[in-house]
């Protein structure tokens, strides 16, 4: 699969900014491998790149931060973890640097790199297409090569003249398998004729800062326009179960039973007739396992203005954008109330025949992107370690 110059175990720098990154780059990291035994990685990586065999430098999680006022807030200790991981591999002299999403941070460093002779590869296109197109200048200037995880992606690279490879999503394929409801309701002790709405309010603490009380109103509000419904809300940390807690404190009443778990996402949205989720990769999850969903997100009013400023489309959330039309409803900040959300749920909840139609067109959405993704970008990127 490689040219034997590139069998001798090269090190190539890494950085990961989130989860849906450290899942991205553990697979490629693995793939890799397969071709290039000896390789060796090293920058930011989350707990799956580490099981995979990257050295993390500095810890992943500085990284999770969204919007513009919660960077703001981090900036100076970003800046300085850059600056100090780039003149790290710019003294180590890696063969390749691979930056997986995180653009603000990730750009930079590339072009830093890239000035100084290091191939840089960016894994999962900014979202150019959706706001802030200008940034394709920046990309040109920093990027030997770009992998994109949506088809549509690959021809905006090309008419820029930025080498590009669409590599598909690598969670289509984890999804493709994935046990159906009545299956995992059994696995989640659910009564298999319940209705049952999963709960997604975001997995940073910025999100549950903004959308915890939201979520538990629209539950609140579900409930009652639904004698027996069952909700599930996986959480991923216990600061983010901790706020989420908070919120049921406050709600009078106490709010509806909620049975909160710790990670387990996608077996709660599997087993759901309906998702409530907050905008970001956590739709697409939803939709790669072809749950009808309602999307929602509310950040600070600073954020919100920017990005409206500088969006070109109708819709935020990826099953949307991924289709081309809304396929799914969406309620972003001033929109986001109890009101909108709940309606929109039991909407879903009563009519069958507009969930059976959803299912379908993300069936076929899972099926497009389905494209083995971890051996495409290794495969991609394995010539820029043989220059």
């Amino acid at each position: 699969m490689a040219d034997p110059a590139v069998r001798s175990a090269p090190l190539i720098g890494i950085v990961a900014g989130e989860a849906s990154g450290d899942l991205l780059g553990a697979h490629l990291i693995q793939a890799v491998k397969q071709a290039v035994p000896g390789a060796r990685f090293a920058g930011i990586a989350g707990p799956r790149m580490q099981g995979a065999g990257a050295q993390a430098l500095f810890p992943m999680e500085k990284l999770a931060v969204r919007g513009y006022t919660e960077v703001l807030r981090n900036y100076l200790e970003l800046a300085g973890m850059r600056r100090r991981l780039a003149a790290h591999l710019l003294r180590e002299r890696p063969r390749l640097f691979v930056g997986i999403d995180a653009p603000d941070f990730n750009l930079d460093l590339e072009l830093k790199l890239k000035a100084a002779g290091i191939p840089t590869v960016h894994y999962v296109s900014p979202s150019i297409w959706a706001w802030r197109g200008g940034r394709i200048h920046k990309i040109k200037r920093a990027v030997s090569k770009m992998l994109t995880l949506f088809p549509f992606e690959q021809a905006i690279y090309e008419r820029a003249g930025v080498p590009v490879a669409y590599v598909g999503h690598p969670l289509a394929g984890v999804f493709g398998d994935f046990p159906d409801v009545a299956a995992m309701r059994e696995q989640l002790r659910l009564p298999a004729a319940a209705k049952v709405v999963t709960l997604l309010p975001g997995s940073r603490v910025s999100e549950l800062v903004h959308m915890a009380d939201l979520f538990v109103a629209a539950a609140r509000r579900i409930a009652d326009a639904v004698p027996g419904a069952r909700f599930l809300a996986p959480l991923v940390s216990r600061e983010t179960r901790a706020l989420f807690e908070a919120a049921l404190y406050r709600a009078a009443g106490g709010g509806p039973e909620i049975t909160m778990l710790f990670g387990h996402s996608h077996e709660a949205m599997a087993a759901a007739d309906v998702v409530l989720v907050a905008s970001g990769t956590a739709t697409l999850e939803a939709a790669l396992l072809r749950r009808p969903m309602v999307i929602t997100y509310k950040v600070s009013r600073l954020t919100a203005m920017i990005h409206r400023h500088q969006g070109y489309l109708p819709y935020v959330g990826l099953p949307n954008i991924l289709a081309g039309e809304f396929i799914v409803p969406e309620f972003l900040q001033e929109e986001a109330t109890p009101e909108n959300l709940s309606q929109a749920v039991v909407n879903l909840l009563f009519d069958a025949g507009v969930r059976g139609r959803t299912e379908a067109r993300l069936a076929r959405m899972q099926a497009e992107l389905r494209q083995d993704t971890g051996r495409r970008a290794a495969e991609a990127i394995l010539p820029l370690l043989a220059a």
